[in-house]
């Protein structure tokens, strides 16, 4: 949003738009309470909040799983939903543990016998509601459910940080950590010396977080015309695990014409190849992908409806 409203404000003289990043939970309670007219969630909406706004798909993102383990130097991890699930319940507490071994054996003589230090975010997120999502969906043992906040095992030395920088920040200050955070910050990872893990689809590959994967998720997924949809855990021998459409949450019915118009306007703008979603220009600096053809015409449609 930082990028897309510095553009449009330069292509359109008469609109000022202010952003903040607050959490995908502050997001969504702002823009349906009104003090904001556009909120940004990697979350959809539930039943309940959408009676009285849209879930407007903007692009297409996607989370990793970062870690402090120097030892493993720019190799990637392996490390699926049932592991995850295991170490952030507790019963995995060691990189070199038999399980995470055993799906990994070209670290093997490398894995250190380190407490894995679990970061996890504090604010109501919609990274949360993706990573728990994952774990909900792969993992029977799993019992927390998911969500932008959920009840989380007690664990004796868990690390809780807010936003995706001060994940990043809070991994790089604890070795041995692990953490999941925007793909967005695959550089910013890449820059402070941090690893990504290669993720386990539903088809079993080990994947990482890439245009091709990306979209493989996404073509494995139809839209449904309220645009509410999970791309976690699609099916496909490509499709990265852990992937979602970024969501602008608007309210169908503004306080006038003028501001309905200006939205309208905006997120038009937002989603078309010429305009927000230009990969060359915009996504590509965040890791994203453009919205697919049959996304884009749904976000179209939702878009005409703000009154």
């Amino acid at each position: 949003m930082v990028l897309w409203t510095a553009a449009y404000e330069r292509a359109h003289g008469d609109v000022t738009m202010t952003t903040a990043g607050t959490g995908s939970g502050a997001g969504i309670a702002q823009a349906l309470a009104g003090s904001v007219e556009l909120g940004m969630s990697d979350a959809y909406l539930s039943d309940a909040q959408s009676v009285s706004a849209f879930d407007v798909p903007l692009a297409v993102s996607a989370q990793v799983v970062a870690y402090n383990v120097q030892e493993i130097g720019d190799r990637h991890i392996n490390l699926s939903g049932p592991l995850l699930a295991a170490i952030y319940s507790g019963a995995i507490a060691y990189w070199d543990d038999a399980r995470i071994a055993q799906i990994n054996p070209q670290l093997r003589e490398d894995l250190p016998h380190a407490r894995i230090g679990v970061i996890r975010r504090s604010d109501s997120s919609g990274d949360t509601f993706m990573f728990t999502q994952y774990l909900a969906r792969t993992a029977t043992a799993w019992k927390s459910g998911f969500g932008t906040q959920v009840a989380w095992p007690k664990l004796p030395d868990v690390i809780v940080a807010k936003g995706n920088a001060g994940v990043v920040d809070s991994c790089l200050k604890h070795e041995y950590s692990i953490a999941y955070v925007a793909v967005s910050y695959v550089a910013q990872i890449g820059f402070s010396g941090l690893g990504y893990a290669a993720l386990q689809s539903r088809d079993g590959a080990f994947l990482l977080p890439q245009p091709d994967t990306m979209e493989a998720a996404v073509a494995g997924s139809a839209i449904p015309a309220d645009g509410r949809v999970s791309l976690v855990d699609r099916p496909g021998p490509n499709a990265y695990p852990i992937v979602n459409y970024e969501y602008a949450v608007v309210r169908r019915h503004q306080a006038g014409a003028e501001q309905a118009d200006a939205l309208r306007s905006f997120l038009s703008w937002a989603i078309d190849p010429a305009g927000g979603n230009d990969q060359a220009r915009f996504l590509s600096a965040l890791n994203f992908v453009a919205l697919p053809p049959a996304a884009r015409e749904v976000s179209r449609r939702l878009i005409a409806q703000i009154k």
